[in-house]
């Protein structure tokens, strides 16, 4: 029998008081139980809207029905035809943004809760099954990954899949780009990174960490001297952004990715870590987007007695994910919107000792529409904080552009690359971050198989 309730079933979260003093992950999963009903739910639509809506063209309704019939691996298969990371798409994918929201269900109620089955299946399958991934017959060509994120992975992935010789080289001494060093253990465990990467290895996808390309290696050596036919760049975002006002140097200002790669990948939170991180009382993250919901919540696990988030506009604007924002304000985090930080002040030994602030209005609507914030008059006061976190966006190393003959970049770092990933270098292909700032996992993942595609096309001309 379909199940018509309205209502998804919600997804079961470690209660909000214990969660704040833990780094243990936050959403719970749904059990077969749940899982058989939600699927239920799905009208297996012959349109099929909520495959328009993702950009790695999950067959949704497909492996919703294996779902419905118990068929938990089947389902699981299904999914991995279209994406090389389903337990981490699960659990950070935008889903309400994009397949759920194109969803039929959603017309009159809330739609089927497709990111928390996708999930559902992923963790059903790590837990359950000891098969790993066919590889597939060599096809004879070499490709180069540079960046192990999602871009860099689904990239690697999907060719591996199609019999190609990949090798991801990672900057960092660990495998996963943002995956690891960006997004929390309590939304996303390093073990499901791992467990995604080892199925990618098991395709045959090779992974050389520490190889800052661009210092080790350049691109241009990687496609005159080492023998790969084509490279895709997947280098991401990781240059932080600052608002340029004064006290930006003190000791206990961090950028939001100093602040997470600390925390996530060298796990700092442990009391014997080798790279600590400033443990404040009071703390603001300056930004409104999920980077500045990660920091926020991990300033609270961390033991800060208030966090803060600034930002300049309305609840309205905030960028952040509603879940993001529903949990942290669950977790205390206060949000101070319509506020814009003017300098932050010296305490003793060049910390923090409060940071000063401006009340905005909102005035006419900017290029991206949102309305223009405005500084209200004589509104400045001073907000008490020992520790501020600049969440503010990012954009690409230049390392890359700087080594790479021919590469055509935008003017804030951005690579330059059409519809397909081909970049102005030949046989150079980009794509996430690198290419557009920084945006969501998944975004990067669509971006990284349009290039596995495009290079495949590319690669079997010369045959």
């Amino acid at each position: 029998m379909p199940n018509m309730s309205p209502q998804k079933h919600p997804m079961p979260a470690q209660e909000a008081g214990e969660r704040s003093k833990n780094f243990r992950e936050v959403a719970l999963g749904y059990d077969v139980e749940t899982a058989l009903d939600e699927a239920k739910r799905c009208l297996n639509c012959k349109t099929r809207p909520c495959v328009g809506g993702c950009p790695v063209r999950i067959h949704i309704p497909e492996f919703i029905a294996k779902v419905a019939a118990g068929e938990f691996e089947e389902a699981y298969q299904i999914i991995q035809r279209s994406s090389s990371l389903p337990a981490v798409c699960g659990r950070v994918c935008p889903q309400e943004t994009q397949c759920e929201q194109q969803c039929v269900r959603g017309k009159k109620g809330e739609p089927v809760a497709i990111g928390r089955l996708e999930r559902f299946v992923a963790d059903w399958h790590n837990a359950h099954s000891c098969d790993l991934p066919h590889k597939a017959e060599p096809n004879g060509h070499k490709v180069a990954v540079v960046g192990s994120g999602p871009a860099g992975l689904t990239c690697a992935g999907d060719l591996a899949k199609r019999g190609y010789d990949v090798t991801v080289f990672e900057a960092l001494h660990l495998a996963g780009g943002v995956l690891v060093y960006g997004i929390p253990e309590f939304r996303l465990p390093k073990a499901i990174v791992e467990k995604e990467i080892e199925n990618l290895k098991a395709l045959g996808v090779k992974v050389e960490t520490n190889m800052v390309i661009g210092r080790v290696l350049s691109v241009d050596e990687l496609l005159e001297e080492q023998g790969f036919e084509a490279v895709f760049v997947g280098s991401g975002a990781g240059l932080p952004r600052f608002m340029n006002i004064p006290g930006e140097n003190l000791k206990s200002v961090f950028s939001a990715n100093e602040f997470l790669t600390r925390v996530n990948l060298m796990k700092a939170y442990q009391e014997d870590a080798r790279t600590p991180v400033f443990h404040a009382k009071k703390v603001a993250v300056v930004g409104g987007g999920n980077v500045a919901m990660d920091a926020a919540r991990c300033a609270k696990r961390l033991g800060a007695e208030e966090v803060s988030i600034v930002y300049r506009r309305s609840a309205n604007e905030l960028p952040a994910r509603a879940e993001e924002v529903e949990h942290a304000k669950e977790e205390g985090i206060v949000f101070r919107f319509l506020t814009n930080p003017t300098a932050i002040l010296e305490g003793e030994q060049g910390v923090v000792a409060g940071m000063t602030c401006v009340e905005m209005e909102l005035g006419e609507p900017d290029a991206s529409g949102r309305r223009r914030p405005v500084v209200k008059e004589g509104s400045e006061f001073t907000l008490a904080c020992d520790c501020v976190i600049m969440a503010i966006g990012t954009s690409p190393n230049p390392l890359i552009k700087n080594t790479t003959a021919g590469l055509d970049t935008q003017k804030w770092g951005g690579i330059v690359a059409d519809e397909t990933g081909k970049t102005s270098r030949a046989h150079v292909y980009a794509g996430g971050d690198a290419v557009t700032g920084a945006a969501t996992v998944i975004l990067a993942m669509g971006a990284g198989k349009t290039a596995a595609e495009a290079i495949d096309a590319e690669l079997r001309a010369k045959e």
